[in-house]
């Protein structure tokens, strides 16, 4: 019959077009990304349906991976060229991976301590620090921030959001001796992510939403605190929010076959996953494409069989 034979061809010839497409890729200096296909195209009377794995890794140990328990994407809507859906996993996958490599964890100390939060700390802790050693009076402090468990990402129809909590330590650092814990405090915070793609890349902005700290010592300590709120809420969104979408800001390749950009993208909120939709730009004719990718084909089969030889 006409129509197996159809659908055979189709394969084959989407499969060799995937082929200009690394399977992994580095995203930067700490993840990379894997996206090969789980299984082989699908033609069906709408179009072509591809399941791609979709999960980032961390360079130093990429045996370290996270269990996929996020909702399966569901694509309702036919009007565009392409849609591509992205589930809660893609992002805490990428999120896990950073957090795997060490990257979310910094000491605020020096310069990149605010002067008014430098002031404020010293007040709060006056008193410790007088019972501990009244020489460390004018010692630099610190704050150092490392992030204690995996961020968990969240999507819902009214948007996207990050869940993170961290261990701050604030330290007093006298000079050529070991640091000085002063205080250790949990805090939590809640982002707004926003979603983008820009011709093949994939990016998300990240806003501060919600920041909450309270004392890993005692409820009077955490009384104690709520003056800090203020000038460390300020401080994470001129130090950590940058950092953060400094990271994500490049973006992440989507697979996409060479000579094909998106364009007229649409980002749709679900609950559970994102659906992007968007119209397709051909930078090549698709025989051109095809012949491409043929050709490619032909010379890896080529090299093989000189190999073998």
């Amino acid at each position: 019959p006409i129509c197996p034979a159809l659908n055979h061809a189709a394969v084959v010839h989407v499969n060799s077009m995937l082929e200009t497409i690394p399977v992994r890729a580095e995203v930067d200096q700490f993840i990379g990304i894997d996206y090969s296909l789980t299984d082989d195209p699908v033609v069906t009377s709408q179009g072509l349906d591809m399941h791609f794995r979709g999960m980032f890794f961390d360079l130093s140990n990429q045996k370290s991976s996270l269990v996929n328990y996020a909702v399966e994407p569901i694509i309702k809507e036919y009007d565009r060229m392409v849609y591509l859906a992205l589930s809660e996993f893609f992002f805490d996958s990428g999120l896990f991976s950073y957090y795997t490599a060490g990257v979310f964890q910094m000491d605020i100390v020096n310069e990149k301590m605010p002067k008014d939060l430098e002031m404020l700390l010293r007040t709060t802790y006056f008193g410790l620090i007088m019972m501990l050693n009244p020489a460390l009076v004018d010692a630099p402090l610190s704050l150092q921030l490392a992030v204690n468990s995996p961020p968990k990402t969240s999507i819902k129809t009214s948007g996207a959001t990050v869940v993170m909590t961290a261990i701050v330590n604030v330290m007093v650092l006298p000079p050529g001796q070991p640091p000085v814990q002063l205080s250790s405090m949990t805090m939590e915070t809640k982002f707004n992510a926003k979603v983008s793609m820009t011709g093949k890349r994939l990016s998300f902005h990240a806003d501060l939403r919600r920041f909450k700290i309270f004392s890993n010592q005692s409820a009077l300590e955490s009384l104690a605190l709520i003056p800090l709120q203020a000038p460390l809420k300020t401080m994470l969104q001129m130090s950590m929010v940058p950092l953060i979408n400094n990271w994500t800001k490049r973006g992440v390749r989507i697979p996409l076959a060479d000579g094909m950009d998106f364009i007229e993208e649409v980002v749709e909120y679900h609950n559970g996953f994102i659906v992007i939709g968007a119209n397709l730009h051909f930078s090549k004719g698709l025989r051109e494409m095809m012949a491409g990718s043929t050709e490619t084909e032909q010379q890896t089969t080529n090299t093989t069989t000189s190999s073998t030889a």
